[in-house]
């Protein structure tokens, strides 16, 4: 049994979670997924099924990909998203205009420091794994393309959509974002809604991945 899954992880849940229930269902050990979300995100994930597919994963990790991402201006947290501890408060309020000019900073090719609460490698670590014992190391930037879409401002959120290439970490667009307003900021919430050509509309909800009798809706779900 082999294809690739659409599927759309729920909050709350690991990406390897949604693995660990779709080899339960699937009675399959090789299953992946190409490009991890967060527990608190939402969103598509690309999970590939069988051999066939997972010798295949770069080729869907170098997909560009798509999000809805929400920032919550004042609070800078030390993961930069909506799970850390609060590093430092504000009370400024940027006008709109302010927002539009900051915003303009991350348009197209923008170099991008990868936050510490991250699975990225540095000399065979984990970066998230150093940063739970305190340790603060220094990371290269890595150059990122981004096209950010405001859908709606109404402080102290922000909503916004983001294309972006492989790499990128919205995360970090949201600490960012917050240092160029002058009042810090975090990402309060995220849904991925395209990697490459799959969209969000098309997958399967994950939340049906608890239920038993939801295998023969599974299997027609598989793109083979």
């Amino acid at each position: 049994m082999e294809g690739l899954l659409l599927l759309n992880k729920p909050a709350g849940k690991t990406s390897f979670a949604m693995v660990s229930a779709l080899r339960r269902l699937l009675k399959v050990k090789t299953i992946g997924h190409a490009g991890t979300l967060d527990p608190f995100a939402t969103g598509l994930l690309l999970m590939l099924i069988g051999k066939k597919y997972t010798q295949r994963s770069n080729e869907f990790l170098n997909f560009d990909k798509e999000y809805n991402a929400q920032v919550r201006l004042g609070i800078e947290t030390d993961t930069y998203d909506c799970t850390g501890a609060q590093t430092a408060y504000s009370h400024e309020s940027p006008s709109l205009e302010q927002l539009e000019a900051a915003l303009a900073q991350f348009q197209g090719q923008v170099s991008q420091i990868p936050p510490m609460f991250s699975a990225k490698k540095v000399k065979g670590k984990k970066l998230y794994e150093l940063a739970r014992k305190g340790i603060v190391i220094e990371r290269q930037p890595v150059l990122v393309q981004m096209n950010i879409q405001l859908l709606g401002y109404s402080y102290p959120h922000i909503e916004l959509k983001v294309s972006c290439s492989k790499g990128t970490y919205i995360r970090s667009l949201a600490h960012d974002l917050g240092k160029a307003l002058g009042c810090g900021g975090h990402l309060a919430a995220l849904q991925r809604t395209r990697c490459g050509p799959y969209h969000l509309a098309d997958s399967f909800d994950g939340m049906l991945l608890e239920q038993s009798h939801c295998l023969q809706d599974l299997l027609k779900a598989l793109k083979r």
